[in-house]
């Protein structure tokens, strides 16, 4: 039995690991680590933007499976709006998550570490692991569990566009980069999904008041939430093969609103993933993926009314198309990108290029110290389709074998290659109920 349990990653996914074993087990010591110190907050919950809001209504954020109504009722303890159907600020939900992880450490006295700091490399013997830390120490524990959250975006492969670009944002996540801007400058965002609109949001929260070109391979934007939807029920599974259930979808979206369909099948997801061969989920990453991610993954009302009025009065432009060449002159960037379906170029001029692709997927190209260490010590391997670790369904890490490492596990978006769906707090706190479970059931690390 594993009894002093190191977690890498202090966002919601390990938070809520952490919680999950400091709730269930009281022999088992939990060893915290975040680099940046924000601990319970993660990247997504420690913007410091008020246009920034959750794209889910409070009612589905409660972090707590068994209390659905934890999270409103946080919000009308702490005297905010408790209102079920509102999208509320993300920052606020960071606050949340850092109360919830607070209440389980006094809760558990003396079983919670938080370690700020970065973890460069893991080790194992016979007596354990052994966590390589960026300042030259070393932390030890009989279990790790990899909750690392979703990756920096990758610099498209375009002629002239690298990390090093003059007036080029490679990851829009990093401190300070869209602050400064001329009000009335010209901007390309490279993507249109939901990095693009925080983007957006943010830079006009620093005064910005320019155009911006969007461009990405379909043209795509985020669709809206639907703020009268009625909640549905979720039916059993399609047990049909892909094609089929997509024709189904498809019937079925033609007398009754997508949105409901979508949040019926919402439960289901993972398990359909799981049935999924390997050759139909490429075929799905490679021509469903965009069309799912733009209605699956939906604005807010008040955010997506803020983006057609951006649209119709000529400030925000969506289009279709690639790049393929980025030069700088005079101080500004010179764009050339042929649009969808033509062959001929168009160059625009900008003063800012903003790299919005959303978060990596692909661990051979990942540039954290961490993982590129694991991937060189054969620890773990990226799966075949590059969409996280291999996994088993436990949520195991493979090795370059393919067998899982015993005492190494793994929870939230590293996981996306079994489950698909599991960067949502429903499935992200489901996940970590049942890892915490195996993590303290199964024997202490050793080696093999």
């Amino acid at each position: 039995m594993a009894s002093r349990i190191a977690i890498v990653g202090g966002g919601f996914s390990g938070t809520a690991l952490a919680v999950q074993l400091l709730q269930r087990r009281p022999e088992c010591e939990v060893v915290l680590i975040e680099r940046s110190g924000r601990f319970g907050q993660g990247l997504a919950y420690s913007t410091d933007c008020d246009a920034h809001v959750l794209n889910v209504r409070a009612e589905r954020m409660s972090a707590v499976r068994d209390h659905p109504d934890h999270f409103t009722r946080w919000l009308a303890d702490t005297g905010r709006a408790a209102d079920p159907d509102r999208f509320v600020q993300r920052r606020e939900y960071g606050r949340y998550v850092a109360d919830w992880l607070a209440e389980a450490e006094r809760d558990a006295p003396g079983r919670l570490t938080r370690v700020e700091a970065e973890v460069v490399n893991l080790g194992r013997d016979a007596g354990g692991w052994t966590l390589a830390l960026a300042d030259g120490t070393a932390l030890g524990a009989d279990a790790v569990a990899l909750a690392l959250g979703n990756f920096a975006p990758l610099t498209p492969e375009v002629d002239g566009l690298g990390p090093k670009t003059p007036a080029y944002v490679a990851d829009p996540w990093a401190p300070g980069v869209l602050d400064g801007l001329a009000p009335d400058a010209e901007v390309l965002l490279v993507g249109a999904g939901l990095t693009m609109v925080d983007v957006l949001l943010k830079l006009e929260r620093t005064g910005w008041r320019g155009h911006a070109l969007a461009v990405s391979r379909h043209g795509l934007l985020p669709h809206s939430h639907d703020a009268h939807q009625i909640h549905v029920h979720a039916p059993p599974p399609p047990q049909a093969r892909l094609s089929a259930a997509l024709r189904d979808f498809r019937r079925r979206a033609a007398e009754r609103p997508w949105g409901e369909l979508m949040d019926e099948l919402r439960p289901h997801v993972q398990a359909m993933w799981t049935r999924l061969s390997e050759a139909e989920r490429g075929r799905f990453l490679r021509h469903l993926r965009p069309w799912w991610d733009v209605h699956r993954h939906r604005l807010a009302p008040e955010v997506a009314a803020h983006v057609e009025e951006l649209l119709a009065d000529g400030r925000l432009e969506v289009a279709a198309g690639r790049l393929a060449r980025v030069s700088t002159d005079d101080g500004r960037v010179s764009v050339e990108w042929r649009p969808r379906g033509e062959r001929t170029f168009r160059r625009s001029a900008v003063d800012l290029v903003v790299n919005c692709t959303g978060p990596a997927f692909d661990l051979t190209r990942a540039r954290d110290p961490l993982v590129r260490a694991l991937l060189a010590g054969g620890l773990v391997r990226p799966d075949r389709l590059k969409t996280g670790f291999d996994v088993d369904l436990n949520g195991r890490p493979l090795d370059a074998a393919g067998r899982p490492t015993p005492g190494l596990y793994a929870v939230g978006p590293l996981t996306r290659a079994a489950f698909w769906e599991i960067v949502a707090v429903p499935d992200i706190r489901s996940q970590a109920a049942t890892l915490a479970d195996l993590m303290i059931e199964a024997p202490a690390t050793a080696e093999g």
